[in-house]
């Protein structure tokens, strides 16, 4: 089964990317913050990272940039989902090692399909 590790610190955004990701049949595993975002993938090897940027400590970009130049984790592909709209946000996120960049409120057609073409489902 396809493992998701959803990294952001609101209950109710890990609630709705959840139920979205399982109802499409992708196991799910989640962290609240950057720091734990990397021992998290390395203790799971997800096939990929939903990555919100607004969180104490370790921030999304920051969390991003570590995970994509970590040897054992750079291969993970990584989303980041965030209420941060502005296209200089987008850009910057896409320097730090993400491959798509989505903006809350996610949409559920939106999100699954952006996972498949990131996955190749």
């Amino acid at each position: 089964m396809t493992t998701v590790l959803i990294v952001d610190d609101s209950p109710t955004e890990r609630y709705n990317a959840t139920r979205i990701l399982e109802k499409h049949g992708y196991e799910v595993e989640f962290t609240t913050d950057g720091e734990s975002s990397l021992e998290k993938a390395l203790e799971v090897s997800p096939d990929l990272i939903l990555m919100d940027v607004v969180m104490p400590g370790m921030n999304g970009f920051q969390a991003t940039r570590a995970l994509s130049k970590n040897a054992e984790t750079a291969g993970i592909p990584i989303i980041i989902v965030t209420t941060k709209d502005q296209e200089t946000d987008k850009v910057w996120g896409l320097r730090q090692g993400a491959r798509d960049y989505v903006v809350k409120p996610i949409k559920e057609n939106d999100l699954i399909s952006r996972v498949k073409a990131i996955l190749g489902d």
